[in-house]
């Protein structure tokens, strides 16, 4: 591994689980359901926060948004429609890729929103 990459990841202070929602087989019933599966596994990451604030000319308040950034290691795949399980600084949350990933040569960069459901 090259001293930028490493550099890099000795940043990644969480771990992330991804999951997709596959059709599976029973062995038994030979019935064939759709499933969450796990596909990654404690997958270490970091999660980036950015807020954004817009404000406007009226009297409502101003809105505020959050951005959610994943960095994982750039060989990793994650499929659109994902659930992606982020665990860091003792808090778990669901997520969802929101967009294309942005691959690098040692990390990448993915746009998550918060997990609502698979669709």
């Amino acid at each position: 591994m090259n001293a930028v990459r490493k550099a890099i990841e000795s940043q990644y202070h969480g771990i992330c689980t991804v999951k997709e929602y596959q059709s599976v087989k029973d062995p038994i019933t030979h019935i064939t359901s759709k499933k969450e599966v796990v596909v990654l596994e404690n997958q270490p990451c970091k999660l980036s926060f950015e807020k954004q604030t817009a404000a406007t000319n009226t009297s409502a308040p101003a809105v505020i948004a959050q951005s959610t950034k994943l960095f994982v290691a750039p060989e990793i795949e994650i499929k659109p429609g994902s659930k992606i399980i982020v665990t860091q600084n003792s808090r778990t949350t669901e997520y969802s890729r929101s967009g294309e990933p942005a691959v690098y040569t040692n990390h990448q960069e993915i746009m998550l929103e918060l997990f609502k459901g698979y669709a």
